[in-house]
């Protein structure tokens, strides 16, 4: 079973994929895990989701876990596929709960009262897109995987 959640091939296509969603679901994580590029840090961030959205603790501490270690996994290519399915089950809740009321369109013109969710169907399409095919060239997975055989 762990061959088959690391096998890829050594495309670089999806090494593209995985290194863009890696980096920017990166600045999500560290902005929520360690107070970087603006964020409010760990204990603040449990605090907002908690008081703001009724979330319990073990929620927004899985929520920081999947986008702060995920990311940093798949930009090594370490268990993408299951990194890429922790982050498509967070930004798809996201999305529902907070995003999808605000209708298709980010918020370019500041006329809406929240942002839209056409990030979250690009995000979730490499998601998807990852967890079918793998973490192409220059992974560990591949690494890995190719010593399995």
């Amino acid at each position: 079973m762990l061959k088959e959640i690391l096998q890829t091939d050594d495309t670089t296509g999806f090494m593209f994929l995985r290194l863009s969603l890696g980096i920017v679901m990166f600045f999500h994580g560290a902005s929520k895990a360690l107070g970087w590029f603006g964020g409010a840090g760990f204990e603040q961030t449990v605090e907002v989701f908690k008081t703001a959205l009724g979330l319990p603790s073990f929620v927004v501490i899985m929520i920081i876990v999947v986008e702060f270690g995920g990311s940093i996994a798949i930009i090594l290519g370490l268990l993408t596929r299951i990194a890429s399915l922790g982050i498509a089950v967070n930004i798809g809740v996201c999305a529902y709960f907070n995003h999808l009321q605000h209708g298709f369109f980010m918020n370019w013109f500041g006329v809406q009262a929240g942002e839209g969710y056409e990030y979250h169907i690009l995000v979730l399409g490499i998601c998807f897109a990852l967890i079918v095919k793998g973490a192409g060239a220059f992974s560990v997975d591949r690494i890995i995987s190719g010593k399995l055989k």
